[in-house]
């Protein structure tokens, strides 16, 4: 099944991860303290990240997840946004290459 994916920008990790998590009702399924955290649910698929290039509140891109994605890929809508597509795995291997400490493994 595919989820839609957002990615959305903050300078406030900690506060958001409360935040979301209430919202979702789920705690992140991976957290880098003060700077990223995700969550993957049923229907979506949501990342913030402290990113120093776009405004807090900002939407850094949108995306597919999709178990049937065997690469990542990237392109840019008629509005100049990012829609990326990939599957879990392929998201957590650039979440450990970005923050090798992470050490996510997705449950799919």
């Amino acid at each position: 099944m595919d989820k839609i994916h957002i990615a959305l920008s903050t300078n406030q990790i900690e506060e958001s991860v409360t935040d979301y998590s209430k919202r979702l009702n789920t705690v992140p399924c991976v957290h880098v303290p003060n700077e990223y955290a995700l969550w993957r649910t049923t229907t979506v698929n949501l990342s913030i990240r402290h990113d120093p290039n776009c405004e807090s509140g900002a939407l850094r891109h949108l995306g597919w997840e999709s178990d049937g994605a065997d690469t990542f890929t990237a392109e840019t809508d008629i509005n100049g946004i990012t829609w990326e597509h990939f599957n879990a795995e392929l998201q957590a291997d650039e979440i450990n290459k970005a923050w090798p400490k992470a050490s996510y493994h997705p449950k799919t």
